[in-house]
């Protein structure tokens, strides 16, 4: 089971997920760090960089307040309050620690990190101040990656079970989502949305029954509630189908959270904090539905056109225009081609001035800013006809710069102009769900 930030950011809250772990068995929970705090770590870590060590400080000691007026509230007990505060303490006095000369990103890592085990140690205890038979796992213990940034499940799994043994009494188990050590046995992380990461590469460690992503809405819906009225849950997904929406706009689940589950046949089901009855979403090696389940949209979109008659009939063009975006380390969204030209989107514009300077060597190349994916998903395969067309009849009056169908059998996605995203969001919610 994993909790997220919000799911944990008040002292309600925390009691709120603590009589709801209670209630459901002998688990393993994942909690991020409370709301804001890694936000706030950010901050604090970019003071000890620039040496404003008074800067530090000062958003250092506004922190342990939120945490002390959260300690007041959450314990009944002054044992326990006092536990708690040396905990919060020691966390503080650690990162204080760190006003040195030299600042490293190791030492970023290391303050991020704090959250998770300040959340998880607060938890903890008072799971066991209400009698709870709960165990503490440091994370930083099992949860280790490779010298490539990749999880190491075989030391993942070789030093969670035996830790897991060792506590055969235990209730309930306690961990920190995100962070992690490297190969070199440094502090480190796995990257922002990680705590979802986490619980699916444990529930793959383990071989769990199901894995529960716990947020502060019920499920991966139909389309943005932010833009679009009337949305609801989708009840199923298939993995592809999740990864798709994870990665084109849906901020409800980390995308690289379903592949330890989906690789090891392990449902994922998202479900309410707030409301822990609503059925969620399920995402599972389900079969093919023939329906169209959901709609997403990923921003700050820049695509680029490569003109040029050199690439008609030849043979090695596509593969010079895409070392260049390996060698700049861009990863392409879409790609669309002709006999004479091809365009690709990126999401990132960090070497784009480059990128482009190189790519004007084989062709002609223009850039439009601004755009923005929508992303259509579903049983989209080929022979099921007719869904494309309704897609497309659906957005009829929107300018499209690019279509993108058929690299997937889930996923038809279109590109359009930013100013346009909330139209084109509402018009296929119309047209395909209502």
């Amino acid at each position: 089971m994993k909790f997220g930030g919000t799911s944990v950011g008040t002292a309600q809250r925390i009691k709120d997920v603590a009589k709801l772990i209670t209630e459901r068995g002998r688990n393993i929970v994942v909690l991020s760090a409370m709301s804001g705090t890694t936000n706030t770590l950010e901050d604090i870590s970019d003071y000890l960089y620039k040496h404003n060590f008074a800067g530090a400080n000062e958003t250092l000691n506004n922190l342990r307040h939120k945490y002390y007026d959260t300690i007041a509230e959450l314990y009944s007990t002054d044992e326990y309050r006092n536990k708690a505060k040396e905990v919060i303490d020691e966390r503080m006095d650690h990162i204080r620690s760190f006003n040195k000369e030299i600042f490293t990103s190791f030492d970023h890592k290391e303050i991020l990190a704090q959250g998770e085990l300040m959340s998880t140690a607060m938890m903890n205890l008072y799971l066991t101040e209400c009698g709870v038979k709960s165990v503490l796992l440091p994370a930083l213990d099992f949860m280790r990656i490779d010298k490539n940034s990749e999880p190491d499940t075989h030391y993942i799994r070789e030093h969670l079970l035996p830790m897991l043994e060792k506590h055969a009494n235990a209730e309930l188990f306690i961990t920190q989502g995100f962070i992690c050590r490297n190969n070199y046995g440094e502090i480190d992380n796995l990257q922002r949305g990680g705590s979802d990461y986490t619980a699916s590469l444990i529930g793959a460690a383990i071989k769990a029954e199901v894995i529960e992503i716990w947020t502060d809405i019920d499920g991966m819906h139909n389309n943005d509630p932010r833009y679009v009225e009337k949305t609801s849950p989708v009840s199923e997904l298939h993995f592809e189908e999740a990864a798709e929406l994870a990665y084109f706009g849906a901020k409800i689940l980390h995308p690289t959270c379903v592949l330890p589950a989906k690789v090891n046949n392990i449902p994922v089901r998202l479900l309410n904090t707030m409301d822990p009855s609503a059925q969620g979403t399920l995402i599972y090696n389900v079969a093919p539905t023939h329906t169209i389940k959901a709609v997403a949209a990923k921003d700050n979109i820049t695509a680029i056109k490569i003109k040029s008659g050199r690439m008609l009939l030849a043979y090695g063009f596509l593969r010079k225009v895409f070392e260049i975006f390996e060698a700049n380390c861009t990863p392409i969204d879409m790609v669309v081609t002709s006999e004479v030209g091809v365009s690709v989107t990126v999401d990132s514009e960090r070497n784009l001035e480059k990128i482009v300077d190189e790519l004007k060597k084989f062709g002609t190349v223009t850039v439009d800013r601004d755009m923005v994916i929508i992303c259509v998903v579903g049983d989209l395969e080929w022979k099921n006809r007719g869904f494309e067309a309704e897609v497309v009849n659906a957005i009829r009056d929107i300018p499209v710069r690019m279509i993108s169908y058929g690299g997937s059998n889930y996923n038809i996605s279109l590109l359009v102009r930013k100013e346009d995203k909330v139209r084109t969001l509402n018009l296929l919610s119309e047209r395909l769900f209502n």
